[in-house]
């Protein structure tokens, strides 16, 4: 079969590499693309959220299935486009893909389907929202309800920092049209992890647990990112825990698609807050996660082409979905001064220089004539798998320094819970 792959990060090259392995896979094609994903699939010069020339290219070049992985084509309705068209596209739809698209929408759901989350309050009077910020107490979370390339989320920790982020947010629209909308939450406090789930129309099966670090510094300090690290299997992602989930999060949610009458097929991402009195949803993504994508691909055994298509036409509970033993750790590579300026194109050396052991994962790169430079905030993901979790960090860690560009940044604590004291 010939699959298209929409997207150019990170997550889109873990795909393509999985993608690229499988037997009944004859052709990986990938809009645009980057230059680490040049070398498992053919690049596209066609943008992610050109939607029209992505189903045209479909057509015209007989793709079986398109992988749609960014959040931003989902919500634009990409999957919508193309079933028009009658092209089998992997990722829920328009509608679906509100739960991601919209903070305040994903709450209902949340409220409505009884899914335990944060106490919340919408505002989009900037003056209604500090007269009652206080309220809240402090630490306080504030959310664009649009899209904001994950960095939507603002933690202050007091009254001023507070009234500042809402007129960054909501007055000098930081993150444009985003803002329009804020929704202020209750800070929880706890353990914070993800798990992944896969969705048809009947059914869901979550994935092996992910842990994702988002803070840039080690310890968890400073502002919130995409993502600088993942490690599979989450260490508190116990049996028990799993099961609560199941029970109390994607149970509720399947039947909370089918009862608001939302067709949801793809893949489903639950961050989560394991708190003192119990998990506490913090969100939905209507896709794979970057960089927990990285780690739980390096361990999936059953072919992804076989499961998505299996989604598609909602036989996801024939299947019997493995996974290897061995864990996985992905640490991410930064740019100097992200998550907020950065400098582009700064020439990459050493990806050929790594273990064999090791995949380097490319989420902003690109060619600059026969070299690759840096083309984004996170720019790869180095991975690996190990018997546990601590092997797979310590061969990413031996490798790390074999890679470089200039101001390159990086936490060196993925893989170590500091939380359970480890």
């Amino acid at each position: 079969m010939k699959i298209l792959v929409v997207g150019g990060g990170g997550r889109e090259h873990a795909i393509c590499w999985k993608l690229s392995q499988e037997k009944n896979v004859e052709k990986v094609y990938c809009a645009p693309g980057n230059a680490g994903i040049a070398s498992v699939a053919e690049c596209l010069d066609i943008k992610d959220t050109e939607l029209d020339k992505l189903a045209d290219f479909a057509e015209e070049n007989q793709i079986d299935l398109t992988v749609v992985g960014p959040e931003v084509p989902l919500v634009m309705g990409i999957s919508d486009v193309f079933a028009k068209r009658g092209l089998r596209v992997f990722g829920p739809d328009a509608s679906c893909s509100r739960l991601e698209g919209s903070k305040l929408f994903s709450k209902e759901f949340f409220v409505r389907h009884d899914i335990p989350t944060a106490k919340y309050k919408e505002y989009t009077d900037i003056d209604k929202a500090i007269e009652e910020i206080d309220s809240f107490g402090y630490p306080v979370v504030i959310k664009a309800d649009g899209l904001a390339a994950g960095k939507g989320v603002v933690i202050p920790e007091n009254r001023e920092d507070a009234i500042a982020t809402l007129k960054m947010i909501m007055a000098d629209k930081k993150f444009g049209d985003a803002g329009n909308l804020v929704v202020v939450e209750e800070f929880l406090t706890g353990i914070e992890t993800s798990i992944l789930a896969f969705v048809d129309k009947n059914t869901i099966v979550p994935m092996e647990s992910a842990k994702d670090h988002k803070k840039i510094f080690e310890l968890e300090k400073g502002p919130n990112t995409g993502g600088m690290g993942t490690f599979s299997p989450s260490t508190i992602y116990t049996d028990d825990l799993a099961k609560k989930v199941y029970d109390e999060v994607l149970i509720k949610s399947l039947k909370g698609f089918q009862a608001d009458g939302l067709d949801y097929r793809g893949i489903l991402f639950v961050g989560l807050m394991i708190t003192p009195n119990g998990e506490k949803v913090l969100e939905f993504n209507c896709r794979f996660g970057d960089p927990e994508t990285q780690s739980v691909l390096m361990r999936l055994e059953t072919d992804l082409s076989e499961i998505m298509m299996a989604i598609t036409e909602d036989r996801l509970a024939d299947l019997d979905i493995k996974y290897t033993d061995e864990a996985a750790a992905c640490v991410v590579l930064a740019s100097g001064g992200y998550p907020e300026e950065y400098e582009k194109g700064k020439l990459i050396t050493g990806l050929n220089d790594v273990d064999d052991s090791i995949v380097v994962f490319h989420s902003g790169t690109k060619f600059d004539g026969d070299s690759i430079v840096t083309n984004g905030g996170r720019v790869l993901g180095v991975c690996s798998r190990g018997k546990d979790v601590e092997a797979a960090a310590k061969n990413v860690y031996k490798n790390i320094d074999r890679i470089s560009f200039e101001g390159m940044h990086y936490r060196k604590d993925i893989g170590v819970d500091y939380e359970q004291g480890k």
